[in-house]
C-alpha cells in the first residue's frame, strides 16, 4: 500500500509536476471512499525553494521525512537535469529502495534516480527531450524514450508533464484498484488509464546531422515519403551497392531503412492529423501508407492509439468516422 507519500524537491521546482503529485496523493478524498495518504513535501536544499515560474515555496520537512515513506516521488526541476545532486538526498533514495519503498520520478526527475544508481540495469524513461542525455550520462540504464512510463517494481519513471499523471494513476490502480484510480481521474478530468507503453507525442525530427554518407539520402527519403521505396532504389540514390547502403544506414542511423521510413511516415501522419482536416485516406496517401486501413494498423503498432483517437486528443471530437 501507499499510505505514506513524500515528494522530494531538488533545486528549482517545476510547479506542474509538483502539483500532479499533490493532486493525486495529497488531497483528502475520504468523502468519496478513497484512502487518505500521509503526504509531505520534502526539501533537500533548505526550507525555502524557488520555482522556475518565479515564486517560492516552503516546507518544514527535511530528508529525515523520507525514512518513513512508502512512496518517494521526485518531480522535475527547472535546473539542468545533468546537474550534480546532494549526496545526502541520493543516499536517502537508496535507503528508501533498500527498505522496500517505491521511488517514482516525473520527467527529468529520472536524472536524480540515475545519479543514485537506481536506474542501473533497469528500463526507464524521461521526457523525450532529455532521453538522449539520460542514456549518455547513465549508460547502464536501459532508456526507453518513446513510452509514457515504465514500472520496474521498486522504480517507476515517467515522461514529461501529463505522463506523470498516468504513472501516478497507475500506482493508485495497483494499490487500491481501478475504481479508486477512475474516481481520481474523473476529479482531475483526465483519461482514467493510458498504458505505459503508449508512445509519447513527439515533434517530427529532422534527419540526423551525423549521417555522413547517407545524409543526403535521408533528406530525399523525407521529401518522398508518399512514394514506394526499395533498398535497391535508395542504394542507387546514394551511389552504393544495396549491401553497402544497408550496412552504412544501420551504422549511421541506428536502425534499418524500413524502420526509419516507417517512423518518418508515422510522424508525418501525426503532423497531418494535428494540423489538417484531411480524410484518413488522404493522410494515408500523403504519408505513404496507401489506404486508411494500413495507416490505422501501423499507427496502432507504433503509438498504441488509433489515428482518430490521436486527432481527438489534439483537436477535439472529429466528424470523421474511423476506419474499422
Amino acid at each position: 500500500m501507499l499510505k505514506n507519500v513524500a515528494v522530494l524537491l531538488l533545486g528549482e521546482v517545476n510547479p506542474f509536476e509538483l502539483g500532479v503529485l499533490c493532486e493525486v496523493f495529497g488531497l483528502d478524498r475520504s468523502e468519496e471512499g478513497l484512502p487518505v495518504h500521509d503526504f509531505a513535501v520534502v526539501s533537500a536544499e533548505g526550507p525555502v525553494l524557488q520555482t522556475h515560474a518565479g515564486f517560492s515555496i516552503s516546507t518544514p520537512h527535511g530528508l529525515d521525512r523520507l525514512e518513513e515513506a512508502d512512496l518517494v516521488a521526485v518531480p522535475a526541476s527547472g535546473q539542468s537535469p545533468e546537474r550534480e545532486y546532494p549526496e545526502e538526498a541520493l543516499d536517502a533514495l537508496r535507503r528508501a529502495v533498500d527498505r522496500g519503498a517505491r521511488v517514482l520520478s516525473v520527467c527529468s526527475g529520472a536524472f536524480a534516480l540515475g545519479a543514485a544508481g537506481l536506474l542501473d540495469g533497469r528500463r526507464c524513461t524521461t521526457h523525450w527531450r532529455h532521453s538522449d542525455a539520460l542514456a549518455r550520462r547513465f549508460p547502464r540504464a536501459v532508456v526507453e524514450p518513446d513510452v509514457l512510463y515504465v514500472d520496474e517494481g521498486s522504480i517507476i519513471t515517467s515522461a514529461g508533464t501529463a505522463a506523470g499523471i498516468d504513472a501516478c494513476l497507475h500506482l493508485v490502480r495497483q494499490a487500491y484498484g481501478p475504481a479508486a484510480a477512475n474516481t481520481i481521474a474523473r476529479r482531475m478530468v483526465v483519461p482514467p488509464h493510458r498504458d505505459g507503453g503508449q508512445a509519447q507525442y513527439i515533434q517530427r525530427p529532422l534527419p540526423r546531422g551525423r549521417c555522413d554518407t547517407v545524409g543526403d539520402t535521408l533528406v530525399w527519403m523525407d521529401r518522398h515519403l508518399h512514394e514506394e521505396m526499395t533498398v535497391e532504389q535508395l542504394a542507387a540514390q546514394a551511389h552504393m551497392s544495396p549491401r553497402t547502403f544497408a550496412r552504412r544506414f544501420q551504422q549511421e542511423t541506428g536502425t534499418t531503412p524500413y524502420r526509419w521510413l516507417l517512423r518518418q511516415r508515422v510522424l508525418l501522419a501525426q503532423h497531418l492529423l494535428e494540423t489538417s482536416d484531411e480524410t484518413m485516406d488522404t493522410i494515408a496517401g500523403l504519408a505513404g501508407f496507401g489506404n486508411a486501413a494500413a495507416l490505422r494498423h501501423q499507427f496502432v503498432r507504433s503509438l498504441g492509439t488509433t489515428p482518430n483517437a490521436y486527432r481527438r486528443t489534439f483537436r477535439g471530437p472529429s466528424e470523421l468516422t474511423e476506419v474499422a
